[in-house]
């Protein structure tokens, strides 16, 4: 046995019996880059708000950095399910570490721009809708099932001490070193999230006997193979109506609720007269409210019905960002901040979790990607008007219409029958894919 052979997860192994320890290499290392990058994009946002002050630029930002996955991620979900999901993920945070190392340049020239700058979080975020479905996928086959829901609550932990950090850290970085010296950050943590996965297995989905048979003998080529994988993850998302329901209601929230959050900056320096280190605390009481869900949710791990969580936070984050956009002080907005990340844990960690239990294996990458292009397809709508409304009205009322689309749709979500009964939709066999027929020679 080689010192690989240790950390390399038992594949063949039933799936409670595979040890952990693989996976919290793995999780290490991406959460030093989760570091790396949350620091940065603080940075970024505020180099943006300082140099420009606009809502306009501000929404754009958060535009390009949600359009990849709304556009791409159905396909990049197909490919991971496809492709090797280890590849998947060095290729995404080997992309990361380029794109930053080119801002490098940029600034050390002075030739960088708001245009670089959003080309920048463009590339970025398409690195991050191929290595999100992968590492989500790998987990599954990683972790055993009745662990799941507290992975997601570890995980939430994860986000939010990192965002502690990233906030103080990132806030210092602003005032001691140039936007050079800080893209260096991002370059070197994306490095030390490239190192573990050198070392590690990463399991890939089992395929049976009659699946590869199948695919050998389709004559199509890479492209109709990606779009028939594309067509079959629809058709299994169509055939699951509380996974559709989920869409729906996650549709309407983001419409107006993401919005709202990326007009956060602007929030604090107008309408609270804050500073770069306000907005860090800000940012810091969002960090520990994830780390105080997390732990709540590690421990409680929820209703019995998992998406009844989801939807009893739903309707609480409501009443929590509501709060954020009448703050009349900056301790107010930090408290408010506090609270809204403490359940976005309860909304986000139970469903992932019901998502990872009910979608068979060999269709999680394209069902994770396709679920978080619906559900986002609906904030670039918002995030276009974002800019108008907010400058014709003010910030705070993107932040009362993202909780009166809280309130509504957690309420919408208790009257569907199949989203309350969603975890009793067991993952389905793989369905059979009508392909062209090829004609004989």
């Amino acid at each position: 046995m080689t010192a690989l052979d240790t950390i390399e997860p038992q594949i063949g192994a039933p799936q409670d019996a595979r040890p952990m320890r693989p996976f919290f290499i793995l999780w290490i290392g991406q959460a030093l880059s989760f570091l790396g990058s949350q620091t940065v994009q603080f940075a970024i946002i505020w180099w943006l708000t300082a140099e420009t002050g606009s809502a306009t630029v501000l929404a754009t930002a958060s535009f390009f950095g949600l359009l990849p996955p709304i556009i791409m991620g159905p396909f990049a979900g197909a490919l991971v399910d496809r492709w090797n999901r280890k590849r998947v993920m060095l290729a995404a945070d080997a992309m990361v570490a380029v794109t930053s190392l080119g801002l490098v340049v940029l600034f050390a020239m002075d030739l960088a721009s708001i245009g670089a700058v959003f080309a920048a979080l463009l590339i970025r975020a398409i690195g991050a809708t191929f290595h999100s479905p992968a590492m989500l996928a790998s987990t599954t086959l990683m972790v055993p099932e009745r662990h799941l829901t507290r992975i997601q609550g570890i995980n939430q932990m994860l986000e939010g001490g990192m965002l502690v950090i990233a906030a103080s850290l990132g806030s210092l970085l602003v005032a001691t070193l140039s936007m050079k010296g800080i893209m260096l950050v991002d370059v070197f943590t994306a490095l030390i999230a490239i190192l573990p996965l050198l070392f590690i297995t990463v399991p890939q989905p089992e395929r049976t006997p009659e699946q590869t048979a199948q695919e050998e003998a389709d004559a199509v080529g890479p492209v109709q193979r990606t779009f028939l994988n594309v067509g079959e993850g629809l058709r299994y998302l169509r055939n699951r109506p509380g996974h559709m329901g989920i869409v729906g209601i996650a549709m309407g929230v983001n419409m107006l609720l993401i919005p709202a959050f990326s007009l956060l900056p602007l929030l604090v320096s107008e309408e609270l007269s804050g500073t770069a280190i306000d907005l860090a605390w800000i940012n810091s009481a969002f960090g520990v409210g994830a780390i105080i869900g997390g732990i709540l949710l590690g421990i409680w791990g929820g209703f019995k019905r998992r998406v009844v969580t989801t939807l009893v936070g739903l309707i609480l984050m409501g009443g929590a960002s509501l709060a954020v956009g009448i703050a009349p002080t900056v301790l107010a907005a930090v408290a408010a901040m506090f609270a809204v990340r403490v359940i976005v844990t309860l909304v986000n960690g139970p469903i992932q979790a019901v998502l990872q239990a009910t979608v068979a294996p060999d269709f999680q990458g394209r069902i994770f990607t396709l679920v978080g292009s619906l559900a986002g397809i609906t904030a670039p709508v918002g995030l276009l008007l974002a800019a108008p409304i907010a400058e014709l009205v003010g910030v705070r009322a993107w932040y009362i219409a993202g909780a009166t689309a809280c309130f509504l749709m957690g309420a919408i979500g208790f009257a569907l029958p199949a989203v309350l009964k969603i975890e009793d939709e067991p993952p389905t066999e793989t369905p059979a894919v009508v392909l062209p027929e090829v004609p004989s020679t």
